[in-house]
Order: structure tokens, then C-alpha cells, then sequence
């Protein structure tokens, strides 16, 4: 039996990169499709916040001086497109779905309603959250921890690109760097770790939310972490919680 009844995904604009440097990789995005299908045929529901940054990332260009808030609206579009490039093939990999966005965009997406999310998931479908949470200076990582929280979901899931955990330093500058298989969420925050950004973690760390870091390319990574299976990097309440999630 699947260990989780309700997971969301946090899938990153770049996780659909494949090996492109720009925009989604065809294969990729099917690949992840007919993972949380698998996933979600054994009885799982899921929900997946999708980020922008294959197209745009909205604080590397307010540094150029476009002003910030503008620069992360345009961001939101960004992960618009995903969500439908991630519709369209779920629905091709036989799932029902449904896209809320927290950006009004009525002709293609329903707008952000908690009670009609979580209905939807009662009722086997796949939600997709797009746009954050529809404010300028708010990552995606931030949208996925909230929406994750406002769903009732047992976990956050999140899918990094090329990263299969949480380490002690940059990996691919440190080559000696330490894996962790499970640490707590305050251990993460203390340490400045690469979870997720501060806001996002702080509010896991208060509403008891687990995170799982794993790498979206590693084979049917997507499915193993819906089902509970020991992969990446679990973090937790409490080291007891710990290692209970990874068991």
C-alpha cells in the first residue's frame, strides 16, 4: 500500500529542462506525467506546484533593473505555462486534471479556491497550482509549502534538477561534500542548508510539514517518492520523525 494518501509535488520550472539549457524538454515532461499517473492510479492524490525558472526567474532579472515586482509577475506567466504543458500531458497519460492559478486567467485555468482544491482531490484528480500565490517577493518554493499546508497534504515533495538530497555545501563545487539522509527542519534553517528558501521552510517547520529533497531525473524518481520509498533526503520535526519517513 502507498504510504502516503496525499502528497504535493513542488516540480521546478528547471526539473523540465531535461538537458536543455531553456524551456521543456518533451521527454522530460512526459516522463514526469506518467510517473504521478502511476502514482496516482495506485491511489495516491496529488497535487503538483509548478515553478517558472526554465523561462523566467524574476529576482535575476531585477537585478538587470527591471523592478522587482513587475519581473516576478511575469515569473507567475512563467509557471502558467508550465501547468498547462503539464496538464496537457497528464491528461494524454489517461489523468484528470485540474489547473488553479492564483493569477485570474479564467479561459485557461480555474482561479485558487482552497475548499474546490481539496474536492478535487477527494475526487481523483490531479490539481496543478500555478502563479505562486499570486504575490510579487514570494518564491515558488514558498507557494508549494503553502499550498501543500492549505490541502491538508502528509508531505511536500520537492523535485530538484540534478540534486538527489541535501547536502553540507555545494556538491558540484565541493566534491567531498556530506549527504544527509534525514535532519529536522531547524537543523536545515540553523545550518543555512539548500531545502528550500527560509519562508518556505520556517513555515514547514510550524505546521509539522515533512520534506522529501530528491532528484526528479533519477529513474521513476517522481512515483518512489509518492510512494514513501527511501530516497533523497527526508527533513522533519523531530530526528525521531526522521527516521520514521525514511523507513
Amino acid at each position: 500500500m502507498p504510504r502516503y494518501k496525499r502528497a504535493l509535488v513542488k516540480l521546478s520550472g528547471e526539473a523540465l529542462m531535461g538537458s536543455r539549457q531553456f524551456g521543456i524538454d518533451p521527454e522530460t515532461l512526459n516522463d514526469v506525467a506518467r510517473q504521478i499517473t502511476q502514482a496516482h492510479d495506485e491511489g495516491i492524490q496529488v497535487a503538483v506546484s509548478v515553478g517558472g525558472g526554465n523561462f523566467w526567474r524574476g529576482a535575476t532579472v531585477a537585478e538587470t533593473g527591471m523592478d522587482r515586482a513587475t519581473a516576478d509577475y511575469a515569473g507567475m506567466l512563467g509557471t502558467i505555462m508550465n501547468a498547462l504543458a503539464l496538464q496537457d500531458a497528464l491528461e494524454k497519460a489517461g489523468a484528470t486534471v485540474r489547473t488553479q492559478t492564483a493569477l485570474p486567467i479564467s479561459q485557461v485555468a480555474e482561479p485558487y479556491i482552497r475548499r474546490r482544491a481539496i474536492r478535487h482531490l477527494e475526487k481523483g484528480r490531479v490539481v496543478i497550482f500555478a502563479a505562486g500565490t499570486g504575490n510579487p517577493f514570494m518564491t515558488t518554493d514558498t507557494a508549494g509549502a503553502l499550498r501543500a499546508i492549505e490541502t491538508d497534504c502528509e508531505i511536500l515533495l520537492m523535485a530538484k534538477n540534478g540534486v538527489d538530497g541535501v547536502y553540507d555545501a555545494d556538491p558540484a563545487k565541493v566534491p567531498t561534500a556530506k549527504k544527509y539522509d534525514q535532519l529536522t527542519h531547524i537543523e536545515a534553517i540553523q545550518q543555512r542548508l539548500a531545502v528550500m528558501d527560509i519562508t518556505a521552510l520556517s513555515m514547514c517547520m510550524e505546521h509539522h510539514l515533512p520534506i522529501l529533497v530528491f532528484d526528479v531525473a533519477a529513474p521513476d524518481a517522481v512515483f518512489h517518492a509518492l510512494r514513501g520509498d527511501r530516497i533523497g533526503t527526508i527533513v522533519t520535526a523531530s530526528p525521531e520523525a526522521s527516521a520514521a519517513g525514511g523507513s
